[in-house]
């Protein structure tokens, strides 16, 4: 009888001891699972957030397009010698070119001006077929913070500029054009944001 009741202990100590081993492997299973699946995920959302970021680089920036820095700001009177054609920025006129369309050379000075306030100032070659220049004015009628004028002696057939930015164009259909006046019309380079560009001096066709 004490064989029989021994014999049934240690068959219970035995099935005990296989559950226990058998949870604890379960148990390991629902960590590896865990560990994996949430690697997976933070790979994802980590790849995911650096694609995000690297997206979002990618499409603030604007192929050719060059920064220049240190531009003085300064209100001064008569003809500035700027660094670049057209100029980027500088010193320039108290008054600034009112935005718009203009079908002639404009002063350097009022337009530096306007571009402190936030213009992109769009440039051409006064040699640029008509057809190409109706583009251009399309790329800057009706919207804020533009400015389409000729520019005689420009590198390039097209130059779009802004406060310490420049683009040189050889096409007025170039789709980076639209995306520069999209970035920097009235944009984070602005020196002088919403400060205004009506009320000053030039009057523009459109």
């Amino acid at each position: 009888m004490s064989s029989a009741k021994a014999r049934g202990s240690e068959e219970r100590r035995r099935k005990i001891a296989e559950q226990r081993a058998a949870q604890k492997r379960q148990q390991r299973r629902r960590k590896i699972v865990t560990w994996t699946v949430g690697g997976v995920l933070l790979a994802a959302v980590a790849g995911g957030g650096a694609f995000a970021v690297l997206s979002q680089k990618s499409a603030s920036q604007i192929a050719g397009v060059r920064s220049f820095s240190g531009l003085g700001r300064n209100h001064v009177t008569g003809t500035v010698k700027y660094a670049q054609t057209p100029p980027v920025g500088g010193n320039h006129a108290s008054v600034w070119l009112n935005c718009g369309i203009y079908n002639a050379p404009v002063p350097n000075e009022n337009a530096v001006h306007s571009m402190e306030h936030g213009a992109v100032w769009i440039t051409y070659r006064p040699s640029l077929p008509a057809a190409d220049v109706s583009k251009l004015a399309a790329a800057v009628r009706g919207k804020a913070y533009t400015l389409l004028s000729p520019y005689p002696g420009l590198p390039a057939p097209v130059v779009a500029s802004a406060w310490g930015k420049q683009l040189k164009l050889t096409d007025a259909s170039d789709a980076r054009l639209a995306k520069f006046v999209h970035t920097y019309a009235a944009g984070p380079q602005t020196p002088e944001p919403g400060a205004p560009c009506t009320g000053g001096t030039g009057t523009p066709t459109g």
